[in-house]
């Protein structure tokens, strides 16, 4: 007999709840707010809207599954399960935060409080979650491209969104950029770090760089297996350059960088605390994974 599906609500402290757990109390947090021009009541209730958000939903789950909850800073210690159903519930970027811990559970993106967020992920009111758990697991999903940089130490990570490379600190690093499908090209490069992203990513942090670079070269889609990469701020100099400084990789392409800084790191979805922790002489490929995000559309 298998096991009912589980479903795992996601989601992460307000700003409302941080405020007052560094402050002490509603009126400590008030007077710390108002020293800096701002009120407690908008925050208050968006803190409201968000818990109202997750108790909805929490009531539309069918009532023969198994339920849990997890909060984002505890993502890195949960046992998921291969019958899960992951509810999101709250903002974009929640979904791209447990994506890399995910091997093909299907994700309802709930949006905990619209007109604040894009809601190109979490693109689904609470009051749609009883008919979309309902159709779960066996309906269709879109299938998101993710990106992986595997290390020659066996340290890997996974993003949907983009991955940095560079110095910690964002400060000069010094690497060997190699290319596929360029006649092996190589080129010694001191920037302030590379951004590898996919069709997901090319809404953030990868399209402001993208935008910068004049519009080149064409953005993948999200569910393409496609990938777009930058240098930013690449340094010219007696050894080293600039001509490698972007383009594209196709799902069998990769990009590879030799360290040569005695600190290296590279990070996902601007996580900046699950870091790969890079040497000198260590070389990290970055590439599409072979995983990809189940997100009911």
């Amino acid at each position: 007999m298998s096991l009912a599906p589980r479903a795992v609500l996601v989601h992460r402290t307000t700003e409302y709840e941080e405020l007052v757990a560094r402050h002490g109390t509603h009126g400590q947090a008030a007077f710390f707010l108002s020293s800096r021009g701002r009120g407690i009541e908008e925050v208050a209730e968006r803190h409201h809207r968000t818990r109202r958000a997750l108790a909805e939903v929490t009531a539309a789950v069918p009532l023969d599954w198994r339920r849990a909850r997890v909060e984002r800073a505890d993502l890195d210690r949960f046992p998921f399960a291969p019958e899960d159903v992951v509810v999101v519930v709250g903002q974009d970027g929640l979904v791209a935060n447990v994506a890399k811990y995910l091997h093909g559970q299907p994700v309802v993106g709930v949006d905990a409080d619209p007109g604040r967020n894009p809601g190109v992920l979490v693109r689904h009111r609470p009051r749609d979650a009883a008919r979309l758990l309902a159709a779960l697991p066996g309906t269709g999903a879109d299938e998101l491209t993710m990106v992986e940089a595997v290390a020659d130490d066996t340290q890997r990570l996974v993003a949907l969104n983009e991955i940095y490379l560079g110095a910690p600190g964002h400060q000069t690093a010094r690497y060997r950029l190699g290319l596929d499908g360029h006649g092996g090209a190589v080129e010694a490069q001191a920037s302030s770090g590379v951004l590898v992203g996919t069709g997901t990513g090319a809404t953030g942090w990868l399209r402001s760089v993208w935008q910068e670079r004049g519009g080149r070269p064409a953005l993948p889609s999200p569910a393409e297996d496609r990938l777009v990469w930058f240098v930013r701020e690449a340094w010219p100099s007696p050894v080293t350059g600039t001509a490698l400084v972007a383009g594209e990789l196709a799902a069998s392409a990769a990009l590879t960088l030799t360290v040569e800084s005695d600190r290296f790191i590279a990070f996902g979805d601007g996580v900046e605390g699950d870091a790969l922790q890079l040497t000198w002489g260590q070389t990290v490929r970055v590439g599409v994974c072979a995983r990809r995000l189940r997100l009911a559309g």
